[in-house]
């Protein structure tokens, strides 16, 4: 299985995934101009991906769906709640080739499954995801709200993750974010920060192959930061990358 990080940030989130022949993209938040050269620096077409599954209703998770599914022919996975609510906020016009599943449900493509695991991330019925595929398993850890009762013993059953790894606290604190978006952030149904992550992996991660911090915030994090903060909770022996909020990533094996 390999998997590359199109975007990731509040700025647009792609991420893509393959094996056994199976190629899948999560979420939709970039243009798909940056998509299809993205996934071609990496020796990859857009046009062949089998299917696009969308995580939650914010904009940077699906706002080019329409044209991803529409200039690109992806089939969209989505759960009812969440594309009805994000049709509410924009205009993501005519859809053609949409299936919808519900939350808590594992999704099949050929050898390939897809569990999606709720979150009580402040999305409307949001999810995360963990593929599997010959006996690896990959998760795609972000919008999770905070670290809820189930999501210890899914991170221990992963060879890999992106991982949701927000905010600095400190940063949070003495940034330009009004009060309410900064209780947002650090609230239940926002997003973790550097050290919930960290601590997460530290106590269930051990069998992780590698972890790819993820959706880092632009005004409240750094990648050094983040990864400053990780490397002291987990030491070195853990391969650890982060997604850029700018550029495609590297191809990581699972």
């Amino acid at each position: 299985m390999i998997a590359i990080s199109l975007q990731s940030g509040s700025n647009g989130n792609c991420i893509y995934v393959e094996s056994q022949g199976v190629r899948l993209l999560f979420d939709a938040g970039i243009s798909g101009v940056k998509a299809e050269r993205r996934l071609a620096s990496h020796g990859r077409d857009i046009r062949h991906v089998d299917a696009l599954i969308i995580s939650h209703d914010h904009s940077d998770h699906i706002a080019s769906a329409g044209i991803f599914e529409r200039k690109y022919g992806l089939p969209m996975y989505v759960t009812p709640k969440t594309l009805a609510s994000a049709m509410d906020r924009r205009d993501l016009g005519r859809l053609n080739k949409v299936f919808h599943f519900t939350a808590g449900q594992t999704l099949r493509f050929g050898p390939i499954s897809v569990e999606t695991i709720p979150t009580p991330h402040d999305g409307v019925d949001g999810v995360a995801f963990v593929i599997a595929s010959n006996e690896k398993r990959l998760g795609l850890l972000t919008d999770l709200g905070h670290s809820f009762g189930p999501l210890q013993g899914i991170v221990s059953t992963l060879d890999a993750v992106f991982l949701e790894s927000n905010y600095d606290p400190e940063m949070l604190e003495r940034g330009p974010y009004p009060h309410f978006l900064k209780t947002r952030i650090w609230g239940p149904g926002g997003h973790l920060s550097n050290g919930e992550a960290a601590a997460l992996l530290k106590k269930n991660g051990g069998q992780l192959r590698w972890v790819c911090l993820a959706h880092l915030s632009e005004q409240n994090n750094t990648a050094e930061k983040a990864l400053e903060t990780h490397r002291q909770i987990l030491g070195d022996n853990l391969p650890i990358h982060v997604a850029s909020r700018h550029r495609v990533g590297d191809l990581l094996k699972v």
